[in-house]
Formats: structure tokens, C-alpha cells, sequence
């Protein structure tokens, strides 16, 4: 018998107030933040910018990355406050000091991805390291787990 206590369940996942108290298990992504960031990209988790990189890069929707990822009102003050809420408590930003705004800029993305060969991020399967889901097979779950991952060939 597990010693772990149930502390919520998400479709598809039960997550123990163990893991929960690791920190490897984020809470359940906000609807409005999967259905409009997702609709372009992985919904990313929360938990990997700080609060003021992901102030930073909502104010400037209007130019993210090059497209104009503008949202309505109500949409961006629900985005907003989900990803304050579960945002990284330790600040990201570079060494000038700015809010990082690419999670590929990060040191913790960096470390964990230290040994992968510089050749995959080119490849056409993955065209660049902000493509998760290229090699992390559930990342449209939530699920970055080393077990979930196939490189490319």
C-alpha cells in the first residue's frame, strides 16, 4: 500500500502530495491559456519563467517572436493571473538583468539539455529547441519525463 495521500486528480493523472511537494508536477493548466498559447505552440508549463519574464512577454503579444499574438481582453487577464499564480518563484533573467523571455534561454533549459547534439536542434523534424513536443512525446499532456522522449533521427 502506497504511503502517498492523493491530493488531486486531473483527467488521466493522479498526482500525490509528494510529488506535488517536489516540484515536479505543476497545477492543471488554465483552458483559456491551453486553448490561445496552444493553438500556436506547446502550452508551456508556468513554472519554467518567472512571474516578471511572463509580464514581460504578454505586454509585448503584439510582437511575440514576430507575430502579432494579440488577445482579447478578458483572455489575456485570465492568462495573466494563471500563469502569476504558478509561475518559477526564482527570478529568470539574463545577466543584464532583463526578464528572459525564451524558455530556451534559461539555465535550468540549458542544463537539461546540455547533451543533446547542437545537429538535432537543426533538424527538420525539430527546427528549433522551443519545439518540445519534436522529442517529448506527451509534452501536449504536460509530461516532460525522460522516460517520454525520442530523438529524432
Amino acid at each position: 500500500m502506497s504511503n502517498f495521500k492523493l491530493l488531486f486528480i486531473v483527467p488521466g493523472m493522479l498526482v500525490s502530495a509528494a510529488l506535488q511537494a517536489s516540484g515536479k508536477v505543476s497545477a492543471p493548466p488554465d483552458p483559456t491559456y491551453v486553448q490561445e498559447c496552444g493553438s500556436c505552440h506547446v502550452a508551456y508549463p508556468a513554472r519554467l519563467l518567472s512571474g516578471s519574464s511572463w509580464r514581460t512577454l504578454l505586454a509585448g503579444l503584439d510582437h511575440h517572436f514576430g507575430v502579432d499574438a494579440s488577445l482579447e481582453a478578458e483572455a489575456l487577464t485570465d492568462i495573466s493571473r494563471y500563469l502569476d499564480a504558478n509561475a518559477r518563484r526564482r527570478e529568470t533573467s539574463g545577466g543584464d538583468g532583463k526578464p528572459i523571455l525564451r524558455i530556451t534561454e534559461t539555465r535550468w533549459f540549458r542544463h537539461e539539455h546540455d547533451d543533446v547534439p547542437e545537429a538535432t536542434w537543426k533538424l527538420a523534424a525539430v527546427k528549433s529547441a522551443a519545439n518540445c513536443s519534436a522529442c517529448h512525446t506527451r509534452a501536449e499532456q504536460g509530461s516532460y519525463s525522460e522516460h517520454d522522449i525520442h530523438l529524432p533521427k
